[in-house]
C-alpha cells in the first residue's frame, strides 16, 4: 500500500514567492503567490494558510511582532503584551474583521480555495495554551499551570471560548479550520498537567469547532505525545500527528490498535528533510514506511518544513514513494 506523503508547508511558502517570511506574512498577494506556487509544486494536503501560524490571535489580541533580525528567520512576538494572569483571566475575544492579520489570512484562504480547487484549504487555528504563551511568556505561563492551575485551566477556557468568533469567521468563508497546539505537549508541561489544566480547555476548543462547522478537526501538537495520546484522541479529532520527538512506532502501534480510523501522519526528521545527502533522505523515508507498515489512515509527513528546504528534496522523496 503506497503511503499518502503531505508536507507542511508555513513559512517555506515565502521561497515560492521569492521573498523573505517577513513579507509574506504581512503581504497578502506575496503570501497568496507563495501558497499557490508551492502547492502546484507538492500538490501537498492540506494547504495551510500563513506564515508565522501561531502568531495570529496574539497580534489580533495586541501583541506586537516584529520583523526578524535574518531574512530567512519567522516573524515572533516582541514581548508578551500582558505580564500578569490576572491581566487576562477575563480577556474579551477580537473582531476578526478588524484586529491583526486575521481577515487578511482568510481573504487569501478564500482566493487560494477558488483558483486551486483541487486543493483542501485550511485556516490555522491555535490552541488556547500556545495563545497564552504568546500574550504572556512562556515562563510566566509555565510558572501559573505549577501554582495557580485553576485559574490557568480557567484563562485556556476563556481563550477555547473566544475562538469561536475567529471559527466562525472561518466557517462563514466556506473554509475549514486546523488546530495547532504544540506549546502544550510534554516536556513543556507534564502528562498530569496536560490532563488537569490544558485537555479541559482543549475539548472545549474541539467541541466549539464541531458545533460550528459541523465537522471535527486535526488537532495537531508536536513534542512528546505518546505520553498524553489518550488524552488526545479524547478530544475526538480524527487526525494527529506523530512527530520526531517522540517514540513513533508506539504511537503509531498504539494509535492503530485502538482508534483505526484516525488519520495519523508520521513526520519525518525536517532537519533530514532539508539536508543535501540523497541517502539520508531516502533512509528517513524507509523508517517512516517501516513505522506505518502498511497500515490505512497512515500518512508520511515533514513536519514544519524548513524555508531552506531545497525544493528538489520534496521532488526526491515523493517520487522514491512512488515507485
Amino acid at each position: 500500500m503506497k503511503i499518502p506523503f503531505h508536507p507542511s508547508v508555513y513559512e517555506h511558502a515565502a521561497r515560492w514567492a521569492g521573498c523573505t517570511p517577513w513579507e509574506a506574512s504581512r503581504d497578502p498577494e506575496k503570501m497568496f503567490l507563495g501558497h499557490r506556487n508551492a502547492w502546484l509544486a507538492y500538490r501537498h494536503t492540506p494547504i495551510v494558510v500563513g506564515i508565522d501560524i501561531y502568531n495570529l490571535e496574539a497580534e489580533a489580541y495586541g501583541a506586537r511582532i516584529t520583523v526578524p533580525a535574518g531574512d530567512d528567520s519567522i516573524p515572533a512576538v516582541a514581548e508578551p503584551p500582558f505580564h500578569s494572569l490576572d491581566e487576562v483571566l477575563e480577556i474579551p475575544p477580537f473582531d476578526p474583521a478588524r484586529d491583526g492579520r486575521i481577515a487578511m489570512v482568510i481573504g487569501v484562504g478564500t482566493r487560494l480555495r477558488k483558483e486551486l480547487p483541487e486543493a483542501e484549504v485550511r485556516i490555522p487555528v491555535a490552541g488556547p495554551f500556545s495563545i497564552a504563551i504568546n500574550l504572556l511568556g512562556l515562563a510566566r505561563v509555565c510558572e501559573s499551570t505549577a501554582e495557580r492551575p485553576e485559574d490557568t485551566r480557567r484563562l485556556l477556557m476563556r481563550l477555547a471560548e473566544n475562538q469561536a468568533v475567529f471559527l466562525r469567521a472561518v466557517h462563514e468563508s466556506g473554509l475549514r479550520p486546523a488546530f495547532f497546539e504544540s506549546a502544550a505537549a510534554p516536556p513543556l508541561i507534564s502528562p498530569r498537567q496536560f490532563r488537569e489544566v490544558e485537555l479541559p480547555a482543549l475539548r472545549r476548543a474541539l467541541e466549539i469547532t464541531r458545533e460550528i462547522t459541523g465537522a471535527a478537526s486535526p488537532c495537531i501538537l508536536g513534542g512528546d505525545t505518546v505520553k498524553i495520546l489518550d488524552d488526545l484522541l479524547s478530544t475526538g479529532t480524527t487526525y494527529v500527528v506523530c512527530n520526531v520527538e517522540t517514540d513513533q512506532r508506539r504511537f503509531v502501534d498504539r494509535l492503530c490498535a485502538t482508534h483505526p480510523h484516525v488519520q495519523v501522519r508520521i513526520n519525518m526528521d525536517p532537519r533530514i528533510v532539508a539536508c543535501t545527502d540523497r541517502h539520508a533522505i531516502l533512509g528517513e523515508v524507509d523508517r517512516i514506511l517501516a513505522i506505518a507498515g502498511g497500515r490505512p489512515n497512515c500518512l508520511m509527513g515533514t513536519g514544519c518544513l524548513p524555508l531552506e528546504t531545497p525544493p528538489e528534496n520534496i521532488f526526491l522523496i515523493r517520487e522514491y514513494l512512488a515507485s
